[in-house]
């Protein structure tokens, strides 16, 4: 569904992505793992279109898309979900979602996606009228997700899945995203709480200095134990 071939991205003199190589197959949860500073953040950039590639290609069901402005990758199906949620604070939780339809013409398919966010996260049908930014934090995030759903998704990224939250709100969270996946929704998550997404994932990759330095099947890649060494050195 997704493949990316030879990308280098950075910031000024400052290289994140080496030469990176990456597939996503169409309904697969792929996590996507490395210590902070790896690239991760940079590489989900890249691909919703937030940061220009140098070089490399990145290839949407075999269509280049890397000169696409965001708006339209979002129309091809990709959707972020992006660290720190970054929800319009000063809007209620149904104008947060209804913002995440601009792509779509047919009013329609926004009553269904609507429907189907609020039976993904009842809670939020029950805050529609709640100002954004006084939710909780597990609620924000539920938000920001349902606001990338509501652009009717092929691929959801979403970067720090866990990010703050309190771990009572993380399993349900994480069992929003198990339906998804079940559902058929192609899934690539950055995450920091490794156990927890390599349990629910089909495949892992670990990004440490900008590449891809080891990734496979979610499980044996929680037993390897050549994993801890990628992240504490």
């Amino acid at each position: 569904m997704l493949s990316v071939r030879g990308l280098s991205a950075g910031y000024g003199g400052l290289m994140a992505l080496r030469s990176l190589d990456l597939e996503v197959k169409a309904g697969e949860w792929l996590a996507l793992l490395g210590p902070v500073g790896a690239g991760k953040s940079t590489l989900l950039g890249v691909l919703a279109g937030l940061v220009a590639a140098r070089q490399g290609e990145v290839r949407l069901d075999g269509e280049d898309i890397r000169m696409l402005p965001p708006h339209l990758r979002l129309r091809r199906g990709i959707a972020l979900v992006p660290e720190g949620r970054r929800l319009f604070s000063g809007m209620t939780v149904r104008e947060n979602l209804m913002a995440g339809t601009h792509a779509l013409s047919d009013p329609g398919m926004r009553r269904r996606n609507l429907d189907r966010v609020c039976e993904l996260f009842p809670v939020l049908a029950e805050r529609a009228r709640q100002i954004a930014g006084t939710l909780s934090g597990g609620e924000q995030q539920m938000c920001a997700i349902g606001r990338a759903l509501m652009a009717s998704p092929r691929l959801l990224i979403i970067d720090e899945v866990t990010l703050g939250l309190a771990p009572l709100v993380v399993g349900p969270l994480f069992a929003a995203l198990a339906e998804l996946h079940r559902q058929g929704m192609t899934l690539l998550t950055v995450e920091q709480n490794v156990p927890l997404v390599l349990a629910h994932a089909d495949r892992g990759c670990v990004l440490s200095g900008g590449a891809i330095v080891m990734g496979g099947p979610a499980g044996v890649l929680r037993d390897d134990p050549d994993l801890p060494r990628h992240f504490i050195g």
